[in-house]
Protein backbone atom coordinates (compact mmCIF):
# COMPACT_ATOMS: atom_id res chain seq x y z
CA UNK A 1 0.00 0.00 0.00
CA UNK A 2 1.21 3.50 -0.82
CA UNK A 3 1.37 6.28 1.76
CA UNK A 4 -1.88 7.90 0.57
CA UNK A 5 -3.82 4.66 0.95
CA UNK A 6 -2.45 4.10 4.45
CA UNK A 7 -3.45 7.62 5.52
CA UNK A 8 -6.97 7.15 4.14
CA UNK A 9 -7.26 3.77 5.87
CA UNK A 10 -6.19 5.35 9.18
CA UNK A 11 -8.79 8.09 8.83
CA UNK A 12 -11.46 5.52 8.01
CA UNK A 13 -10.53 3.53 11.11
CA UNK A 14 -10.67 6.69 13.25
CA UNK A 15 -14.07 7.68 11.84
CA UNK A 16 -15.49 4.23 12.55
CA UNK A 17 -14.04 4.30 16.07
CA UNK A 18 -15.51 7.76 16.70
CA UNK A 19 -18.89 6.64 15.37
CA UNK A 20 -18.99 3.52 17.55
CA UNK A 21 -17.85 5.46 20.62
CA UNK A 22 -20.55 8.10 20.08
CA UNK A 23 -23.18 5.41 19.53
CA UNK A 24 -22.24 3.69 22.80
CA UNK A 25 -22.20 6.98 24.73
CA UNK A 26 -25.63 7.88 23.33
CA UNK A 27 -27.07 4.47 24.22
CA UNK A 28 -25.72 4.68 27.77
CA UNK A 29 -27.07 8.20 28.35
CA UNK A 30 -30.50 7.29 26.96
CA UNK A 31 -30.62 4.12 29.04
CA UNK A 32 -29.81 6.11 32.17
CA UNK A 33 -32.43 8.71 31.27
CA UNK A 34 -35.12 6.06 30.92
CA UNK A 35 -34.12 4.43 34.18
CA UNK A 36 -33.71 7.45 36.44
CA UNK A 37 -35.77 10.22 34.85
CA UNK A 38 -39.14 8.66 34.15
CA UNK A 39 -40.93 11.58 35.76
CA UNK A 40 -38.82 14.28 34.12
CA UNK A 41 -39.37 15.86 30.75
CA UNK A 42 -42.84 14.37 30.45
CA UNK A 43 -44.86 16.01 27.71
CA UNK A 44 -48.36 15.35 26.46
CA UNK A 45 -50.00 15.56 29.89
CA UNK A 46 -52.12 18.54 28.95
CA UNK A 47 -51.41 19.01 25.26
CA UNK A 48 -52.53 15.80 23.62
CA UNK A 49 -54.70 17.82 21.26
CA UNK A 50 -51.52 19.28 19.77
CA UNK A 51 -49.03 16.44 20.04
CA UNK A 52 -49.54 13.24 18.08
CA UNK A 53 -48.79 10.64 20.74
CA UNK A 54 -51.36 10.22 23.50
CA UNK A 55 -48.79 8.55 25.73
CA UNK A 56 -46.74 10.46 28.32
CA UNK A 57 -43.07 9.69 27.73
CA UNK A 58 -39.82 11.49 28.61
CA UNK A 59 -38.92 14.23 26.11
CA UNK A 60 -35.27 14.06 27.10
CA UNK A 61 -33.66 12.51 24.02
CA UNK A 62 -31.90 15.79 23.31
CA UNK A 63 -29.72 15.33 26.38
CA UNK A 64 -27.86 12.43 24.75
CA UNK A 65 -27.47 14.38 21.49
CA UNK A 66 -25.94 17.41 23.20
CA UNK A 67 -23.71 15.63 25.69
CA UNK A 68 -22.43 13.18 23.08
CA UNK A 69 -21.40 16.27 21.12
CA UNK A 70 -19.60 17.76 24.16
CA UNK A 71 -17.87 14.47 25.01
CA UNK A 72 -16.81 14.07 21.36
CA UNK A 73 -15.31 17.57 21.42
CA UNK A 74 -13.31 16.72 24.54
CA UNK A 75 -12.11 13.43 23.07
CA UNK A 76 -11.05 15.08 19.81
CA UNK A 77 -9.27 17.88 21.68
CA UNK A 78 -7.39 15.39 23.87
CA UNK A 79 -6.20 13.12 21.03
CA UNK A 80 -5.42 15.81 18.46
CA UNK A 81 -1.76 16.80 18.61
CA UNK A 82 -1.81 19.12 15.60
CA UNK A 83 -4.39 21.75 16.49
CA UNK A 84 -5.94 23.60 19.40
CA UNK A 85 -9.61 23.69 18.46
CA UNK A 86 -10.39 26.12 21.29
CA UNK A 87 -8.37 28.78 19.45
CA UNK A 88 -10.58 28.51 16.37
CA UNK A 89 -13.25 31.19 16.22
CA UNK A 90 -15.47 29.06 13.98
CA UNK A 91 -15.45 26.19 16.47
CA UNK A 92 -16.09 28.53 19.41
CA UNK A 93 -19.06 29.92 17.47
CA UNK A 94 -20.45 26.44 16.91
CA UNK A 95 -20.15 25.33 20.52
CA UNK A 96 -21.57 28.64 21.84
CA UNK A 97 -24.56 28.57 19.49
CA UNK A 98 -25.14 24.85 20.11
CA UNK A 99 -25.16 25.41 23.88
CA UNK A 100 -27.58 28.31 23.50
CA UNK A 101 -29.86 26.20 21.28
CA UNK A 102 -29.75 23.41 23.86
CA UNK A 103 -30.68 25.93 26.55
CA UNK A 104 -33.58 27.23 24.44
CA UNK A 105 -34.89 23.69 24.10
CA UNK A 106 -34.50 22.90 27.81
CA UNK A 107 -36.39 26.08 28.73
CA UNK A 108 -39.18 25.31 26.29
CA UNK A 109 -39.54 21.71 27.49
CA UNK A 110 -39.56 22.82 31.12
CA UNK A 111 -41.56 26.04 30.98
CA UNK A 112 -43.22 26.12 27.54
CA UNK A 113 -41.65 29.51 26.75
CA UNK A 114 -43.39 32.14 24.64
CA UNK A 115 -42.77 31.91 20.86
CA UNK A 116 -41.25 35.42 20.75
CA UNK A 117 -38.68 34.56 23.42
CA UNK A 118 -37.82 31.38 21.57
CA UNK A 119 -37.44 33.34 18.32
CA UNK A 120 -35.09 35.83 19.97
CA UNK A 121 -32.93 32.93 21.13
CA UNK A 122 -32.85 31.45 17.63
CA UNK A 123 -31.88 34.80 16.11
CA UNK A 124 -29.11 35.04 18.70
CA UNK A 125 -27.81 31.65 17.53
CA UNK A 126 -27.70 32.97 13.98
CA UNK A 127 -25.88 36.12 15.07
CA UNK A 128 -23.29 34.01 16.88
CA UNK A 129 -22.61 32.29 13.55
CA UNK A 130 -22.27 35.64 11.81
CA UNK A 131 -19.77 37.02 14.33
CA UNK A 132 -17.74 33.79 14.34
CA UNK A 133 -17.31 33.68 10.54
CA UNK A 134 -19.74 30.80 10.09
CA UNK A 135 -21.77 32.48 7.37
CA UNK A 136 -23.42 31.54 4.12
CA UNK A 137 -21.18 32.63 1.23
CA UNK A 138 -23.63 33.29 -1.59
CA UNK A 139 -23.53 36.98 -2.54
CA UNK A 140 -20.03 37.64 -1.13
CA UNK A 141 -21.49 40.66 0.68
CA UNK A 142 -21.03 40.44 4.49
CA UNK A 143 -24.31 42.14 5.42
CA UNK A 144 -26.49 40.25 2.91
CA UNK A 145 -24.82 36.90 3.59
CA UNK A 146 -25.06 37.55 7.34
CA UNK A 147 -28.79 38.22 7.04
CA UNK A 148 -29.26 35.03 4.99
CA UNK A 149 -27.32 33.12 7.66
CA UNK A 150 -29.62 34.31 10.47
CA UNK A 151 -32.74 33.53 8.42
CA UNK A 152 -31.30 30.11 7.59
CA UNK A 153 -30.60 29.23 11.23
CA UNK A 154 -34.05 30.36 12.39
CA UNK A 155 -35.74 28.51 9.51
CA UNK A 156 -33.96 25.21 10.17
CA UNK A 157 -34.53 25.39 13.93
CA UNK A 158 -38.26 25.90 13.42
CA UNK A 159 -38.61 23.49 10.52
CA UNK A 160 -37.06 20.52 12.30
CA UNK A 161 -38.94 21.42 15.47
CA UNK A 162 -42.20 21.30 13.50
CA UNK A 163 -41.23 17.98 11.91
CA UNK A 164 -40.70 16.44 15.34
CA UNK A 165 -44.32 15.31 15.54
CA UNK A 166 -44.14 11.55 15.19
CA UNK A 167 -41.86 8.73 16.32
CA UNK A 168 -38.51 8.58 14.56
CA UNK A 169 -39.15 11.22 11.88
CA UNK A 170 -36.87 14.11 12.90
CA UNK A 171 -34.08 11.81 14.08
CA UNK A 172 -34.09 9.92 10.79
CA UNK A 173 -34.22 13.03 8.60
CA UNK A 174 -31.41 14.62 10.65
CA UNK A 175 -29.33 11.44 10.38
CA UNK A 176 -29.35 11.54 6.58
CA UNK A 177 -28.84 15.30 6.28
CA UNK A 178 -25.74 15.06 8.45
CA UNK A 179 -24.55 12.01 6.53
CA UNK A 180 -24.93 14.03 3.32
CA UNK A 181 -22.83 16.83 4.82
CA UNK A 182 -20.16 14.33 5.88
CA UNK A 183 -19.86 12.79 2.41
CA UNK A 184 -19.75 16.22 0.72
CA UNK A 185 -16.98 17.39 3.07
CA UNK A 186 -15.11 14.16 2.30
CA UNK A 187 -15.46 14.90 -1.42
CA UNK A 188 -14.01 18.39 -0.90
CA UNK A 189 -10.95 16.68 0.64
CA UNK A 190 -9.74 19.68 2.62
CA UNK A 191 -7.57 18.87 5.70
CA UNK A 192 -9.18 21.84 7.47
CA UNK A 193 -12.46 19.91 7.48
CA UNK A 194 -11.18 17.02 9.61
CA UNK A 195 -12.57 18.48 12.85
CA UNK A 196 -15.97 19.08 11.26
CA UNK A 197 -16.08 15.56 9.83
CA UNK A 198 -15.26 13.98 13.19
CA UNK A 199 -17.99 16.05 14.88
CA UNK A 200 -20.52 15.03 12.23
CA UNK A 201 -19.71 11.34 12.47
CA UNK A 202 -19.99 11.51 16.27
CA UNK A 203 -23.41 13.18 16.08
CA UNK A 204 -24.56 10.64 13.50
CA UNK A 205 -23.65 7.95 16.04
CA UNK A 206 -25.55 9.86 18.73
CA UNK A 207 -28.63 10.08 16.50
CA UNK A 208 -28.54 6.35 15.82
CA UNK A 209 -28.33 5.70 19.56
CA UNK A 210 -31.34 7.93 20.10
CA UNK A 211 -33.35 6.39 17.25
CA UNK A 212 -33.08 2.98 18.88
CA UNK A 213 -35.37 4.43 21.58
CA UNK A 214 -37.42 6.71 19.33
CA UNK A 215 -38.60 4.61 16.37
CA UNK A 216 -42.24 3.56 16.79
CA UNK A 217 -43.26 2.58 19.36
CA UNK A 218 -41.01 5.19 20.98
CA UNK A 219 -39.73 4.90 24.53
CA UNK A 220 -38.73 8.57 24.58
CA UNK A 221 -39.17 11.73 22.56
CA UNK A 222 -36.56 14.19 21.34
CA UNK A 223 -38.32 17.20 22.80
CA UNK A 224 -37.41 20.78 22.02
CA UNK A 225 -34.16 20.12 23.87
CA UNK A 226 -33.16 17.78 21.07
CA UNK A 227 -34.83 19.41 18.08
CA UNK A 228 -33.37 22.86 18.81
CA UNK A 229 -29.85 21.53 19.34
CA UNK A 230 -29.76 19.12 16.40
CA UNK A 231 -31.32 21.73 14.09
CA UNK A 232 -28.63 24.25 15.08
CA UNK A 233 -25.98 21.60 14.49
CA UNK A 234 -27.45 20.77 11.08
CA UNK A 235 -27.77 24.43 10.10
CA UNK A 236 -24.04 24.87 10.79
CA UNK A 237 -22.98 21.96 8.61
CA UNK A 238 -25.56 22.84 5.99
CA UNK A 239 -23.59 26.06 5.61
CA UNK A 240 -20.17 24.38 5.62
CA UNK A 241 -20.95 21.54 3.24
CA UNK A 242 -23.89 22.64 1.10
CA UNK A 243 -24.43 26.41 0.97
CA UNK A 244 -20.72 27.13 0.55
CA UNK A 245 -19.80 24.30 -1.81
CA UNK A 246 -20.34 26.40 -4.98
CA UNK A 247 -18.14 29.20 -3.57
CA UNK A 248 -15.29 26.73 -2.95
CA UNK A 249 -15.32 25.54 -6.58
CA UNK A 250 -16.30 28.90 -8.12
CA UNK A 251 -19.61 27.51 -9.30
CA UNK A 252 -22.57 29.91 -9.76
CA UNK A 253 -23.93 30.68 -6.29
CA UNK A 254 -27.57 30.03 -7.25
CA UNK A 255 -26.77 26.32 -7.47
CA UNK A 256 -26.37 26.19 -3.67
CA UNK A 257 -30.11 26.81 -3.24
CA UNK A 258 -31.00 23.71 -5.26
CA UNK A 259 -28.38 21.61 -3.48
CA UNK A 260 -29.72 22.63 -0.07
CA UNK A 261 -33.30 22.10 -1.22
CA UNK A 262 -32.44 18.56 -2.31
CA UNK A 263 -30.68 17.57 0.91
CA UNK A 264 -33.42 19.12 3.08
CA UNK A 265 -36.35 17.90 0.98
CA UNK A 266 -38.19 15.98 3.76
CA UNK A 267 -38.29 18.86 6.21
CA UNK A 268 -38.81 21.63 3.63
CA UNK A 269 -41.70 19.71 2.03
CA UNK A 270 -43.42 19.28 5.40
CA UNK A 271 -42.87 22.86 6.56
CA UNK A 272 -43.99 24.36 3.24
CA UNK A 273 -47.13 22.22 3.26
CA UNK A 274 -48.04 23.28 6.79
CA UNK A 275 -47.39 26.96 6.08
CA UNK A 276 -49.51 26.94 2.89
CA UNK A 277 -52.43 25.12 4.49
CA UNK A 278 -52.44 27.23 7.65
CA UNK A 279 -52.27 30.47 5.70
CA UNK A 280 -55.22 29.30 3.60
CA UNK A 281 -57.20 28.64 6.79
CA UNK A 282 -56.03 31.83 8.45
CA UNK A 283 -54.34 29.91 11.27
CA UNK A 284 -51.08 30.86 12.94
CA UNK A 285 -48.03 29.03 11.58
CA UNK A 286 -46.35 29.27 15.00
CA UNK A 287 -48.73 26.94 16.83
CA UNK A 288 -48.56 23.17 16.92
CA UNK A 289 -51.14 20.98 15.26
CA UNK A 290 -51.96 17.62 13.73
CA UNK A 291 -51.86 18.93 10.17
CA UNK A 292 -48.41 17.84 9.04
CA UNK A 293 -47.66 15.63 6.05
CA UNK A 294 -46.92 12.80 8.48
CA UNK A 295 -50.34 13.12 10.12
CA UNK A 296 -52.18 13.15 6.80
CA UNK A 297 -50.40 9.96 5.76
CA UNK A 298 -51.91 8.35 8.86
CA UNK A 299 -55.32 9.78 7.94
CA UNK A 300 -54.86 8.05 4.59
CA UNK A 301 -54.49 4.72 6.36
CA UNK A 302 -50.76 4.24 6.96
CA UNK A 303 -49.58 3.16 10.40
CA UNK A 304 -47.11 5.30 12.35
CA UNK A 305 -44.36 2.83 11.52
CA UNK A 306 -45.15 2.90 7.79
CA UNK A 307 -45.09 6.71 7.85
CA UNK A 308 -41.61 6.49 9.34
CA UNK A 309 -40.63 4.09 6.55
CA UNK A 310 -41.93 6.55 3.94
CA UNK A 311 -39.81 9.36 5.41
CA UNK A 312 -36.87 6.98 5.70
CA UNK A 313 -37.09 6.30 1.95
CA UNK A 314 -37.48 10.01 1.14
CA UNK A 315 -34.42 10.74 3.29
CA UNK A 316 -32.36 8.03 1.59
CA UNK A 317 -33.26 9.33 -1.87
CA UNK A 318 -32.55 12.92 -0.77
CA UNK A 319 -29.15 11.80 0.50
CA UNK A 320 -28.28 9.99 -2.73
CA UNK A 321 -29.56 12.77 -4.99
CA UNK A 322 -27.73 15.48 -3.03
CA UNK A 323 -24.46 13.55 -3.26
CA UNK A 324 -24.89 13.20 -7.03
CA UNK A 325 -25.61 16.94 -7.39
CA UNK A 326 -22.56 17.76 -5.28
CA UNK A 327 -20.34 15.63 -7.49
CA UNK A 328 -21.58 17.27 -10.68
CA UNK A 329 -21.16 20.73 -9.17
CA UNK A 330 -17.59 19.91 -8.19
CA UNK A 331 -16.72 18.85 -11.75
CA UNK A 332 -18.37 21.97 -13.18
CA UNK A 333 -21.68 20.57 -14.46
CA UNK A 334 -23.72 23.17 -12.61
CA UNK A 335 -26.77 22.94 -14.87
CA UNK A 336 -27.48 19.59 -13.15
CA UNK A 337 -28.55 21.63 -10.12
CA UNK A 338 -31.94 22.22 -11.74
CA UNK A 339 -32.67 18.53 -11.22
CA UNK A 340 -32.59 19.26 -7.49
CA UNK A 341 -35.69 21.40 -7.91
CA UNK A 342 -37.32 18.64 -9.95
CA UNK A 343 -36.55 16.10 -7.24
CA UNK A 344 -38.05 18.35 -4.57
CA UNK A 345 -41.25 18.85 -6.56
CA UNK A 346 -41.58 15.08 -7.14
CA UNK A 347 -41.60 14.63 -3.35
CA UNK A 348 -43.46 17.78 -2.33
CA UNK A 349 -46.45 17.64 -4.71
CA UNK A 350 -47.75 14.18 -3.68
CA UNK A 351 -47.27 14.97 0.02
CA UNK A 352 -49.09 18.28 -0.33
CA UNK A 353 -51.94 16.81 -2.43
CA UNK A 354 -52.36 14.11 0.20
CA UNK A 355 -53.06 16.80 2.84
CA UNK A 356 -55.86 18.17 0.64
CA UNK A 357 -57.47 14.79 0.14
CA UNK A 358 -57.20 13.06 3.51
CA UNK A 359 -58.32 14.62 6.78
CA UNK A 360 -58.77 13.54 10.43
CA UNK A 361 -61.71 11.19 10.96
CA UNK A 362 -64.76 13.04 12.28
CA UNK A 363 -65.83 12.52 15.84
Amino acid sequence: MNKNTIVQFNFLFEYITFFIAALIISLIINKLILRFAKNLGIRNKNDVTVRWSNASKPSLGGISLYFTFIISVLIYASVSSTENIFNQIEFIGLIAAATLAFGIGVADDAYNTKPLLKLIGQISCGLIFVFSNNTVDVFHQPIIDGLITVIWVVAVMNSLNMLDNMDGITGTVSFFILTTCFVVLAMINDPNNLLWMFLIIAEVGALLGFLMYNIHPAKMFMGDTGSQFIALFISFFGIKALWNLPAIYEVPSWTSLFLVLTAFTPTVADTLTVVINRRKRGDSIMLGGKDHTTHHLVYRGFSDFKVWLIFLLISIFSFGYAICLSYFLIIGKYWIAFFGLLFFLVIFIPLYRNTLKYHPPKG
